[in-house]
């Protein structure tokens, strides 16, 4: 299953899950040109490259999990230079009218020509922490360490935490043996893209709004964790990428930098139900030089699509979430629409629903099993122009999903076990999918005309991720062989969440070896680096491996198996062998039979 086709799914998602739980169903298979607005202010130099700190083993544990973390430094002096103000048409701004709201964070403080800094937000959410009771019940408000950025400023998420209830009564014991027992966690992240500022200021906003009680109701049914600015270096010097100029959004399966570890710390030890990830989508640009008009949408949406997502997942992202979500904004005066980019190519007119790609965030807690979901709104390019209505718009979004998490939270939390059983029965039967793409299809659009602010209608060649294409699959296997010398891959295996074993003995294992008869060079999107990345070709050879001592297995029989399988197949889009992680493609090896060699699980 690599996507879903609406007339293909059953009836309403409660029912159909309820029937599954019970094995009593089976699952869903799975002109001349426009005159060009001008919206983006001038741009700004690139602060000098600084080399990522040395990272550690066995860094202290905020909270259970497999971390490592680097050396916190003192955050180093920013000094901010006020943003150019671009020039909006009056006809455009007219469409976005600011909202009559207010907001106690730093960037709306009269006369202010910056976005709240890094000491500043540090300063909030320290501030918030405490013990606190929030409604009928204590809450804890605590400040997590994640790690530090390339450059060495704190990278910190706020807990918003209850005390769980007993096992007979919250339904469930911990999927895996041993984890601590948690209350259904919603995951919020903003800021991996440094010249994106409104969800760093709506996330200050969510943070005081829980901390003052007056969500309540989202907290006496989930736990809330916010990350308001995982790429500080970036947006200290309002940049996309981090120091290095990686771009930390598809740095989520190799994770290269410290901030992308510090996300995958964070997942992997909450195991999120809900993850939401904010964003800013550019304005002008490219769009209005191909269409002749500006993008209308406040906000544009999505949820995790790529390949090997579990459906029912998938349905209740769209039922329980994306829909009220739409209608949520539009009675807050707010417009949506589904999230689309365009193509620097000139000549190409087509309209993408996003990367499918693995490694993107949003899809890689899809794999996770979490509903996942993006929100862009826009403002890239626009410096701090409609920065309230920007603002204002992922406050709404953020509170709408968080109202939903907390209204579904019983069924999320039955439907993630569901998953999460269901995956691992899958090992060594079927199908799994290697590589998948959208499917071209067509779209009625709506943009703003770029001369006269009149909304127009377009229909688009439109490239759908809600339908994936497979282009490449091959049969699922019980696992993976990685040779001793493999310990980088398989620390980043278990900052991932994978379980990995090592073999205590001897033994042979029947599987399948990996040879390489090509590579290619492809050009953005697959790699963390937007330089590029190396695609490779392989073919499967039968192979008895006779495996030594100290060599891992990487069993399919777990919970994200699907992670495993998006950094183990050498040909997937952001796998370990392609980027160099696994150098030897004799390193690594399909394995068809369950192993019968005792083993000891990587800790």
């Amino acid at each position: 299953m690599t996507g879903w086709d609406r007339s293909l799914m059953p009836g309403p998602l409660l029912a159909v899950l309820a029937a599954a739980l019970l094995g009593a169903c089976a699952l869903p298979q799975r002109s001349s040109p426009a005159p060009v607005v001008v919206l983006s202010p001038a741009p700004r130099p690139a602060p000098a490259p600084a080399s990522a700190p040395p990272v550690r083993a066995g860094a202290e544990r905020v909270f259970p999990a497999p971390a490592i973390a680097s050396p916190v430094r003192p955050s180093p002096p920013v000094v901010f230079t006020p943003l150019p103000t671009p020039i909006v048409p009056a006809a455009i701004a007219a469409r976005f009218p600011e909202p009559a709201v207010t907001f106690a964070t730093p960037a709306f403080e009269p006369n202010r020509t910056t976005f709240t800094g890094n000491d500043e937000l540090r300063a909030i959410l320290h501030g918030l922490e405490r013990s606190a009771t929030i409604g009928e019940h204590a809450s804890e408000v605590a400040v997590l360490p994640l790690g530090v950025s390339q450059v060495g400023t704190p990278i910190e998420a706020l807990a918003f935490t209850r005390p769980p209830a007993p096992p007979a009564l919250a339904g469930a014991a911990p999927a895996v043996v041993g984890a601590p027992l948690r209350r259904p966690t919603v995951v919020v992240v903003a800021a991996q893209h440094g010249d994106e500022p409104a969800g760093t200021e709506a996330l200050i906003v969510v943070a005081q709004e829980l901390a003052a009680g007056r969500l309540a109701g989202v907290l006496d049914r989930v736990d809330v964790v916010l990350l308001p600015r995982a790429n500080p270096d970036g947006a200290a010097a309002f940049t996309r990428g981090a120091a290095d100029g990686t771009d930390v959004n598809r740095d989520h399966l190799l994770l290269q930098t410290p901030e992308a570890r510090a996300i995958a710390q964070l997942l992997a030890s909450f195991a999120p139900i809900v993850v939401l990830d904010l964003h800013e989508y550019p304005v002008g640009g490219a769009f209005t030089a191909k269409f002749g008009g500006v993008q209308r949408f406040d906000a544009l949406l999505q949820y995790a699509t790529t390949a090997n997502m579990a459906p029912f997942v998938t349905k209740a992202a769209e039922e329980w979430f994306r829909l009220p979500l739409v209608a949520g904004l539009r009675s807050a005066g707010l417009s949506a629409d589904w999230y689309a980019t365009v193509s620097a190519d000139p000549a190409d007119k087509t309209l993408s629903m996003g990367s499918v790609g693995p490694q993107v965030g949003r899809n890689a807690s899809g794999l996770r099993h979490a509903v996942s979901l993006l929100v862009e709104t826009r403002g890239g390019g626009l410096g701090r122009v409609d920065l309230k209505r920007r603002v204002q718009s992922q406050v709404v979004a953020t509170t709408n999903v968080l109202a939903s998490a907390a209204r579904h939270a019983d069924d999320l939390t039955k439907l993630r076990q569901f998953v999460d059983r269901e995956t691992a029965s899958f090992a060594c039967q079927g199908q799994v999918v290697v590589e998948a793409a959208p499917t071209p299809s067509e779209y009625a659009y709506q943009l703003i005309d770029a001369v006269s602010g009149e909304i127009r209608h377009i229909n688009v060649a439109w490239e759908s991720a809600l339908q994936l294409r497979t282009l490449k699959s091959r049969p699922r296997p019980c696992g993976y062989w990685l040779a001793p010398g493999q310990s980088d891959a398989v620390r980043r295996l278990r900052l991932l969440g994978v379980e990995v074993q090592q073999l205590d003995e001897l033994g042979e294992l029947r599987g399948e070896a990996y040879r390489e008869v090509g590579r290619e060079a492809v050009a953005g999107g697959a790699a963390a680096n937007a330089g590029g990345a190396t695609r490779l070709k392989v073919q499967m050879q039968p192979a008895l491996l006779d495996v030594a001592a100290g060599g891992y297995y990487v069993s399919l029989e777990q919970p994200l198996a699907h992670l495993a399988v998006a950094v183990l197949e050498p040909e997937a889009p952001a796998s370990f062998a392609a980027n160099g992680v696994i150098a030897d493609l004799g390193g690594e090896a399909r394995i068809l039979l369950r192993p019968a060699i005792r083993m000891t699980a990587v800790p």
